[in-house]
């Protein structure tokens, strides 16, 4: 028997886990890369404590949990009655459900053949790595010894491209995207980890010009499609042009955010974009701010997830 795995960051599934998504992701190597482990404990501690009271108030607006989780368990259903054949299990990276449970459960199970699918379109250190790292780990540690393959990244799958295009066309709800900016938000990623040789920025941009193209063959072509980043942290330098830097040169104009490097809408999606950029946007007397839904658990999405699979075969 085979099984998918669907890989990600995971979010708290209540308010109580807020601090232990903090302190887990803060203590990933791949997101703090200071070598010292016991320096990078200390810098993730201070980080969890001081974020921890505001990322619960963001977590209790949406609900009381993250977004992602809900999205997952719903894409995970759909995915699995298309494959009845195969065990298709999620694995988060800093909230349950570990590795070691979706391990346990594929032993119990008899898996032979795992297929692990990390839920970002493009690749990077701080995210595929580290939740490729995780499994394979884990699975060398509690002896799992199926025949296991992965993907870096699908962002040039074209069912997965059809899914975002759908998406963008939603949020146009009928409108000439002629009158709008197309502006695609990617999470940043501070320099020094690009200049190291992570190829997130690089494969970004060559999606954006991938979906550009696509969108032109159906007719929707914008005033303008620009990139920016969004979700910087910290003093050091990140990624340019922050959104709301980009965002500075919309006044009066209708702008469409599509938020191109999540798959799943989450608190970065839902409350970063839906909610503190809507307000950044209106002091900036911007004329329309919208913001596409991520693929979630589209039909289009879901028969990308089955060629990628199968295309891992």
């Amino acid at each position: 028997m085979r099984s998918i795995v669907l890989l990600n960051m995971g979010g708290p599934n209540n308010l109580e886990e807020v601090s232990l998504f903090l302190k887990n992701m803060f203590n990933d190597p791949n997101i703090l890369p200071i070598k010292n482990s016991l320096l990078r404990k200390f810098v993730a501690y201070l980080i969890t404590v001081s974020r921890t009271k505001e990322a619960t108030s963001n977590y209790r607006q949406l609900g009381g949990s993250s977004p992602l989780n809900g999205f997952t368990q719903k894409l995970i259903e759909k995915v699995s009655k298309k494959v009845p054949d195969t065990f298709v299990v999620p694995v988060m990276r800093y909230t349950p459900p570990f590795a070691a449970e979706a391990i346990s459960k594929m032993r119990e199970k008899g898996i032979k053949e795992v297929f692990l699918i990390p839920l970002y379109p493009h690749y990077s250190t701080t995210t595929v790595k580290s939740s490729l790292e995780d499994f394979y780990q884990q699975a060398k540690k509690m002896g799992f010894d199926a025949d296991i393959k992965h993907i870096e990244n699908f962002y040039r799958n074209s069912l997965y491209n059809e899914a975002v295009i759908e998406k963008i066309a939603e949020a146009l709800k009928g409108e000439d995207p002629k009158e709008f900016e197309l502006i695609f938000s990617a999470h940043s990623l501070p320099q020094r980890i690009v200049e190291a040789g992570d190829p997130y920025r690089d494969q970004v941009e060559d999606h954006i010009k991938i979906l550009t193209g696509k969108l032109k063959e159906k007719g929707m072509e914008f005033s303008s499609v620009d990139l920016a980043y969004q979700s910087k942290l910290g003093p050091v330098k990140w990624l340019e042009p922050s959104l709301e830097d980009r965002l500075k040169s919309s006044a009066g104009k209708k702008v469409l955010i599509y938020p191109i490097s999540f798959i799943l809408d989450n608190s970065e999606t839902l409350f970063e974009l839906h909610k503190e950029y809507a307000h950044i946007a209106k002091e900036l007397s911007i004329a329309d701010y919208r913001v596409g839904d991520c693929v979630n658990d589209s039909d289009i999405f879901v028969e990308a997830l089955i060629d990628i699979y199968r295309g891992m075969q």
